[in-house]
């Protein structure tokens, strides 16, 4: 299943048709550069993280950009950041670091590789690296699709590879799958310039079977955010549910607790 996954993979990687006009006529891939920083504080209630790590005050640091062919985005989350007794994280877990770095193929391969909604090829990459137990690496495909209403849909699907995982028996393998999106959809505009906003992401994870016997965990799993956010230059806040289905590959009500249903976001942002 993974072989037939890569072998779609280079096929696309080998398009190059002569029909398509190149992206770039004057050489210069970094007219479009641009980066962005930002820090957050966040209070997160009732999440359905693996082992009841549901409520908690924290800090992120979060960042994207782009430069050349390279499309960036990621986030530092520091736990417990108070370190406070009434916190789910209290002596637990210290951080989570979400990296997603993709790599042009309309740049790469100097064509535009434009279809209909679709605006850009990726090769896309994705590390998911927890405290102590949880390693994963993804790549595949990516695309910016053009979504009527929404605007520009960032969409991905990447096979996992497993260098940590709780102990689990995939540990070491390929195992699975990972479709994601993600979107940021301006709502409303003021006189004074600020903004609302929905934005947020949806990750399924898919086909990891090798743990799919293991009677407390599943071979998927969903994340589904929905953010509302009133923005400025400088500020921003907001809130944003999120759905949970067997999250991190953990069956909801086993050893590892309640991974299923809604959890809740409040957030508080300065931006650099």
């Amino acid at each position: 299943m993974i072989q037939n996954f890569f072998s779609t993979l280079l096929v696309v990687l080998a398009l190059s048709p002569a029909a398509f006009a190149a992206k770039i006529t004057d050489g210069d891939i970094h007219k479009g550069d641009y980066k962005w920083f930002q820090f957050n504080f966040i209070q997160s209630i009732d999440n359905k993280i693996p082992f009841e790590m549901q409520n908690d005050t924290y800090f992120e640091l979060e960042f994207g950009g782009r430069s050349g062919i390279l499309d960036l985005y990621g986030f530092l989350d520091v736990f417990d950041s108070f370190d406070s007794s009434k916190s789910d994280r209290h002596d637990g877990d210290n951080f989570f670091f979400k990296f997603g770095p993709r790599l042009s193929l309309d740049y790469m391969t100097g064509h535009d590789l434009t279809a209909g909604p679709i605006q850009e090829w990726f090769i896309s990459t994705l590390f998911y690296i927890g405290d102590r137990d949880l390693f994963e690496q993804y790549i595949g495909l990516g695309t910016d699709i053009q979504v009527p209403w929404l605007g520009k849909l960032g969409a991905n699907l990447m096979a996992r590879h497993v260098r940590e995982n709780f102990d689990a028996d995939d540990e070491g393998e390929w195992n699975g799958y990972i479709l994601t999106t993600n979107w940021f959809k301006p709502l409303v505009e003021f006189e004074n310039k600020s903004f609302i906003t929905w934005q947020g992401y949806l990750d399924y994870k898919f086909g990891a079977n090798k743990i799919a016997d293991d009677v407390d965990r599943t071979s998927w799993s969903l994340e589904w955010f929905n953010g509302f956010y009133w923005h400025t230059k400088r500020y921003s806040v907001g809130y944003g549910p999120k759905y949970y289905q067997n999250m991190a590959l953990f069956k909801s009500g086993g050893f590892a607790g309640e991974t299923s249903g809604f959890g809740h976001y409040l957030a508080a942002t300065y931006k650099f």
